[in-house]
């Protein structure tokens, strides 16, 4: 196995490194912060429709509510993870790609009072590797879902957009922007020195669960004094169905990402199929009692 240990309460999972280019992207550890929901409207042309803020505000409690669920879930599954890491041209063309498979795991504890969020990934098919090439490493960004988790509500402010139908089910569109001066949960790190990385995006929340169906973030703003122009990431989850005991589990199904250099752009796709549950049983032997 090659784990990967995830910081206590940390966002950008999202873990990104340019091999031999530019500098590790990685999460920050951000202190627990006073909790506090702020859900707006800024739609000029009319008034917010109070029943639709309620139900955004109670969708969002209850999907905050679900977290630390989702990540005790992930313990108890591994999963098949197909990887494509692709070297992006002109006119957005591929020119160059490397496929992968893994046995793929995410676990977590809070033994310490933290959450703490290990990533394994066991080889199954190991790409061919060009030499020649830089490719990107996308780990770790199931663990976004942390936007959403009460330690990070100081951190944004979350604003209900729509109500969609996806699959027959009735859908919040929530949009979350940092707020300025707050710390943010993830950051790039150059030369010992962490430069916050301020998210931005929209949450897909299946308002009858509260699962989250789909994740988009991106940068507010450029870093390019960094060396980083873009990041952004869109994360699909779908509902995964065991049998004995009957349980169905959100688990992620798909992932891309892209990040872009002022030189380079590169895109990874993931896939997650396969899902096995199995859980740990532990028999303890007391021995014959002695007369």
């Amino acid at each position: 196995m090659n784990p990967r240990l995830l910081r206590p309460f940390v966002l950008l999972a999202l873990f990104v490194a340019i091999l031999l280019c530019i500098p590790l992207v990685r999460a920050q550890t951000v202190p627990a912060q006073q909790s506090q929901t702020a859900i707006i409207d800024d739609a000029p042309s009319a008034s917010p429709d109070p029943a639709f803020i309620a139900r955004a505000d109670a969708t969002i409690l209850h999907s905050r509510k679900l977290i630390d669920a989702f990540f005790q879930q992930t313990s108890n599954v591994v999963c098949t993870e197909n990887v494509s890491q692709t070297l992006v041209g002109k006119n957005n063309k591929p020119m160059y790609r490397e496929d992968s498979i893994f046995e793929y795991q995410l676990q977590s504890n809070t033994h310490s009072g933290s959450l703490r969020l290990v990533e394994t990934r066991d080889p199954r098919k190991a790409a061919f590797r060009d030499p020649y090439k830089t490719l990107l490493i996308t780990n770790g960004f199931a663990s976004m879902l942390l936007i959403l988790h009460e330690n990070y509500e100081a951190s944004y402010v979350f604003e209900p957009v729509s109500e969609e139908t996806v699959e027959d089910r009735a859908v919040l569109k929530i949009r979350f922007k940092p707020i300025s001066g707050a710390s943010s949960p993830a950051a790039v790190q150059l030369l010992g020195r962490n430069y916050p990385l301020p998210l931005k995006g929209d949450i897909w929340i299946d308002e009858e669960t509260g699962a989250v169906m789909k994740l988009v973030a991106s940068l507010e703003n450029s870093l390019e004094d960094l060396g980083l122009r873009d990041l952004r990431s869109e994360i699909h989850y779908s509902i995964v169905q065991f049998h004995a005991p009957e349980e169905a589990y959100w688990m992620p199904a798909a992932a891309v990402i892209d990040l872009e250099t002022p030189k380079q752009h590169w895109r990874n796709i993931h896939r997650f199929t396969d899902y096995k549950r199995f859980r740990a049983t532990i028999q303890v032997d007391m021995g014959e009692k002695q007369p």
